[in-house]
């Protein structure tokens, strides 16, 4: 007999992740894949199967599951975070694909302020609307610049002036694969550009507030600390001393020019803007 095709419904909108706990989708064991047999006995993960209790996709995916009857989605990032870094702004846009549901007639409004109502402080989903399959194309395939705000600290004592010295300066970096990514990017040197838009001091003179530019791509935390070497030039290259980056938060998703995009709302007919 063939198969009937599956039904699929697309939802998009922008999440802020307001924690620095939570991946973007489910964080399977490495070791067991989160195998409901394997999992059992494996030790990485004590048998829960995955490495955090939630993330993104799911905190989003229950609620809307549980409301168009089906607990089976894809989830679809115009890029990820790392689990420690913070989304804020206005948001990442996103599309969370449903197979088979079996109700449709959802209040899209009534969703977004029941997931924000359960996950206060956590989590925060932005103008949800209907969506279609291409706009996941359309995500996966976005070059988008972003703009972060990190907390710096030097190992020293920086000169004088060399860090407000930073500010409206763009650097063209050569990045090497970093090794905290090398299962899952290719190993290669990537050339990619950062821009020093704000530097201020702390009360901590070790410490420094910074936010910065960066094309699509570029692996920020490695571009303040060089990477031994993996990324060149580096702050820690120019400042002399050797610098790490203790917090990070995405303040906003741009264009591939490093400009503001406007936000999508609902398409007024199926296939507009894809």
């Amino acid at each position: 007999m063939t198969e009937l095709p599956q039904a699929k419904v697309f939802i998009e909108g922008r999440y802020r992740k307001l924690t620095r706990d939570l991946p973007q989708t489910v964080f399977f064991c490495p070791k067991c894949k989160g195998h409901p047999r394997r999992r059992k006995k494996c030790e990485e993960c004590e048998g829960f199967g995955k490495l955090t209790r939630d993330s993104v996709q799911e905190l989003i995916g229950w609620v809307m599951g549980a409301a168009l009857k089906t607990r089976k989605n894809k989830f679809h990032g115009a890029g990820r975070e790392d689990i420690n870094v913070r989304m804020l702004g206005r948001g990442r846009p996103f599309v969370v694909e449903f197979i088979n549901p079996k109700v449709l007639t959802v209040d899209l409004a009534a969703l977004e302020a029941e997931i924000n109502r359960r996950n206060d402080g956590r989590l925060e989903l932005e103008g949800l609307h209907w969506s279609e399959k291409g706009r996941v194309r359309v995500l996966k395939e976005m070059q988008n610049a972003k703009e972060y705000a990190m907390l710096i600290e030097v190992d020293g004592q920086p000169e004088p002036g060399v860090f407000e010295g930073l500010v409206g300066k763009r650097f063209d970096l050569e990045q090497k694969t970093p090794q905290r990514v090398a299962h899952r990017r290719a190993d290669l040197v990537r050339e990619r550009w950062l821009e020093v838009l704000s530097v201020q001091p702390t009360d901590e003179p070790s410490r420094w507030k910074m936010n910065v530019r960066t094309q699509h791509g570029t692996y920020v935390k490695e571009a303040i600390t060089g990477d031994e070497g993996g990324t060149t030039p580096s702050i820690t290259q120019v400042v002399g001393l050797p610098c790490s980056c203790l917090e990070l938060d995405v303040l906003e998703i741009l264009d591939a020019e490093g400009e503001s995009i406007p936000v999508r709302s609902a398409p007024a007919s199926f296939g507009q803007g894809v």
